[in-house]
């Protein structure tokens, strides 16, 4: 591509499913319908981890989360490892970040020019409750889901109104320094990182109305009888992440009516910084990647949150814009956010550093273009409620999960995108499992990385007093914007 500025747009939980463009029939996403219609549209994209804070360190380093082990929300990005944003810095591209990042600390260096009101994990410790595997702990703070769902104003939605007006703000001011409006001096990349639709499912009247409660679908696999047999790593979760214990109908209803009103306030917000772009001159100079960090499981076979393997939760919405890249275009191929590290250094022109040859990722143009080597997307999981290490990679339409001492999963999601019928159990299919095994381990050795993962897991545990201190300090139902405190249960 011909170097040109960057727009990053991040979103925390966005449910790849909820996107008018990729065909939703509820959901009202106008400004990412507008992106999608004049760039690329990726529907086999995935986060690396579907969690918060390994999924933004993969993203930061374009590197797996068994290769960087920053492994769950308790062992964040503290900036050791390089990362795009280092490497533009480095080469004298102005990075800034606005928003929520989930590193360890502002006083790391994290490779930014600037960061503009961070969140960033607290205490610079996170949640450390995600350390215990063995047993799980019953988080009790994820009753809050269904109990705080409904219509009202948010901390969150303050906040992101403020990372909206900032990031406006640094457009217009970049578009009145020298050279900016005719493409000269270096190409600049704008990392805005948005919190919502992440819980509390609380939306502000004006969006929140907007899908009447009774209107809405039910989740799918929801009701009882719809459900295939739970998977054992499914079953642990449920009695871990214990979110639907606190639902009853009404509950459900607001809690979906305020998920897809906080998706149409991202996408208001979407569309006020393409708006800004276009209107400082600034649009036919400057790419726009959207994507978020994971998506949202939303009730899907009575889960809430993230932290499974399938599509709501692994998979992510991905949109590509802007010069050179081709207008409507609508790719299968399965990419990550690993992929993002090279599409950045890539859409600004800058060469590939000597340390980052090995990356795993490839430039979105050329999955775009069919020229991307060919690579195996990888997905993993050691985090809150994971009674085993997973792994997910994708086989053409098969999705194939490993479970570390636990039933494989197989799923067809051209014939069975709700992964409804595992094919894992199917003696017909045991020579693809075994292939797709073979696959999974030329990239990682998940008995390796999962013993590794708890070892570094038990080392912390350690450090911060035992198991008992840890559940003594409890947990907190989501990171507090910046200024706030942790509300714990």
């Amino acid at each position: 591509m011909n170097p040109a500025n960057l727009l990053l747009i991040l979103s925390d939980e966005h449910n790849p499913r909820v996107l008018g463009a990729g065909g939703h029939e509820t959901i009202r996403t106008p400004n990412l319908d507008r992106l999608a219609a004049r760039g690329a549209r990726f529907t086999s994209a995935y986060c690396n981890s579907p969690i918060c804070v390994p999924s933004r360190a993969a993203l930061a380093t374009g590197r797996y989360v068994h290769q960087i082990r920053f492994w769950d929300n308790g062992i964040p990005y503290d900036g050791s490892v390089p990362s795009w944003h280092h490497r533009l810095r480095g080469a004298g591209h102005e990075v800034t970040a606005i928003g929520k990042l989930h590193f360890r600390s502002a006083d790391d260096d994290n490779g930014f020019t600037e960061e503009v009101m961070p969140l960033h994990v607290v205490d610079g410790i996170g949640d450390p409750l995600g350390w215990l595997r063995d047993p799980l702990p019953v988080r009790k703070a994820a009753l809050r889901l269904a109990n705080d769902a409904g219509p009202g104003n948010s901390s969150y939605q303050d906040y992101d109104d403020n990372i909206t007006a900032a990031a406006v703000d640094w457009l217009k001011a970049r578009a009145a320094g020298p050279n900016q409006r005719n493409g000269g001096g270096k190409p600049w990349v704008l990392f805005v990182s948005l919190v919502c639709p992440h819980f509390p499912l609380i939306a502000r009247p004006e969006w929140y109305d907007r899908y009447p409660e009774e209107s809405l679908p039910r989740p799918a696999l929801y009701d009882a009888g719809e459900r295939e047999p739970d998977h054992p790593y499914i079953a642990a979760i449920r009695e871990c992440q214990i979110y639907d214990k606190g639902f009853d109908e009404t509950k459900l209803r607001r809690a979906l009516a305020a998920y897809f009103g906080l998706v149409s306030f991202v996408d208001h917000n979407v569309g006020r910084l393409l708006d800004a772009l276009a209107a400082v001159g600034l649009a036919d100079t400057t790419r726009v990647l959207y994507s978020s960090d994971h998506g949202d499981n939303l009730g899907t076979r009575r889960l809430w949150g993230k932290s499974t393997m399938y599509e709501e939760s692994a998979g992510v919405p991905m949109i590509f814009a802007g010069p050179d890249i081709p207008q409507g275009f609508v790719c299968r191929a399965p990419v990550s956010l690993v992929d993002v590290f090279p599409t950045v250094t890539d859409c600004v022109g800058l060469p590939p550093h000597a340390d980052d040859r090995d990356l795993p990722g490839a430039p979105l143009i050329d999955v775009v273009r069919g020229t991307a080597l060919r690579r195996t997307m990888l997905c993993e999981y050691h985090a809150a409620g994971a009674a085993a290490g997973a792994f997910l990679i994708r086989k053409g339409p098969f999705k194939y999960v490993c479970y570390v001492g636990m039933p494989p999963q197989l799923f067809d999601l051209d014939a069975d995108p709700q992964e409804t019928r595992d094919l894992a159990r199917d003696p017909g299919y045991r020579a693809l499992v075994a292939d797709c095994d073979r696959e999974l381990r030329r990239v990682v050795d998940p008995e390796k990385a999962d013993a590794l993962a708890r070892a570094d897991q038990a080392a912390r545990i350690a450090a911060m007093g035992g198991r008992e201190a840890i559940l003594a300090r409890g947990s907190f139902g989501y990171s507090p914007t910046p200024g706030t405190k942790p509300v714990y249960n």
